[in-house]
């Protein structure tokens, strides 16, 4: 059967930039061995697979894959799929497109906001579909930079300190001093599977970051390293900015009211991405949180599956 398919550069408006991912359009009738072989066949940081919704009002069901395993949600799998079926649905119309969608991922249904415009990348932004939350796990900051290949006092910065953040998928978020401790550290990804610890029934992946950037408008900077899901560095990872959005506001102590940051990641891969993050802070606590990005086509094609 020919399963058409498309990739997507996300987080970025510049082909070969960015995160790319694979969205298998035609995704109905895989079992889950097939769709975990065809993401480790693609070897992208995902591939999505888009069935028939469960719910008659919402776009579709997506299943993201990283090369290692399947997730219950991701931020880049669901910014390029929202363009992708925004941009197939109204190919003959793009002049100026405005629509709200609905993908119904593992973690639960996220709702996307999505803009397309003549000559430009799309951009869609979602809701987090949890807010970030903390897992109390005890860290030794020691081991951890050891696995970084950094000194102990490179890890930290004012008052942040290595913590696990979750707003569907676990990270270890470990602040690190500067951008030249980010830019030099050297990923061991076994001794990372020993020092980090387990959570959600599965190994945290390391997501390093540091205040400022390369680009002039961003605010953090970051690295994102995951043996456990079969990807040695990954350019652009939305699911660990939604669990940064609570430590931001841990540490930070945002104030009530709207904070809009943009964070950076894929520079020393050569492949720059910026992921928009909105955090809305009522009555101290953070009500919502947001996750935005452009996306721009770079191939599209056939499986024979």
């Amino acid at each position: 059967m020919a399963r058409e398919y498309a990739i997507y550069d996300v987080f970025t408006d510049t082909k070969l930039a960015g995160n790319p991912l694979a969205v298998i359009f035609d995704g109905e009738g895989l079992s889950d061995a097939a769709m975990q072989a065809v993401a480790r066949e693609l070897n992208l940081s995902e591939t999505v697979f888009v069935q028939p919704a469960d719910h008659a009002a919402h776009t579709a069901r997506i299943r993201i894959f990283t090369p290692g395993r399947e997730l219950p949600f991701a931020g880049h799998p669901t910014v390029g799929t929202a363009i992708a079926l925004a941009e197939r649905s109204y190919a003959s119309d793009r002049d100026s497109v405005d629509l709200v969608s609905v993908l119904e991922e593992n973690v639960g249904p996220v709702r996307c906001a999505v803009r397309l415009r003549n000559g430009e990348a799309g951009f869609c932004e979602f809701d987090l579909p949890r807010i970030s939350s903390r897992h109390a796990l005890t860290l030794d900051p020691q081991k951890l930079a050891d696995a970084l290949s950094l000194k102990a006092s490179a890890i930290g910065f004012e008052n942040h300190v290595p913590t696990v953040w979750s707003a569907g998928v676990p990270f270890l978020l470990v602040p690190v001093h500067d951008l030249a401790a980010v830019e030099g550290l050297e990923f061991d990804p076994h001794l990372w599977e020993r020092v980090a610890p387990m959570s959600e029934g599965r190994l945290t992946s390391a997501y390093v970051y540091c205040r400022g950037g390369i680009h002039h408008a961003a605010k953090f900077h970051a690295r994102m390293f995951s043996p456990d899901m079969g990807i040695s560095e990954d350019p652009a990872t939305g699911a660990a900015v939604a669990a940064l959005s609570g430590a931001i506001h841990h540490f930070d102590a945002l104030p009530d009211g709207h904070h809009p940051m943009m964070i950076e990641q894929g520079v020393e891969m050569g492949r720059p991405s910026h992921i928009h993050l909105h955090i809305d802070v009522k009555d101290g606590a953070v009500a919502r949180a947001r996750i935005g990005g452009q996306a721009v086509r770079v191939a599209a094609g056939e499986l024979d599956l």
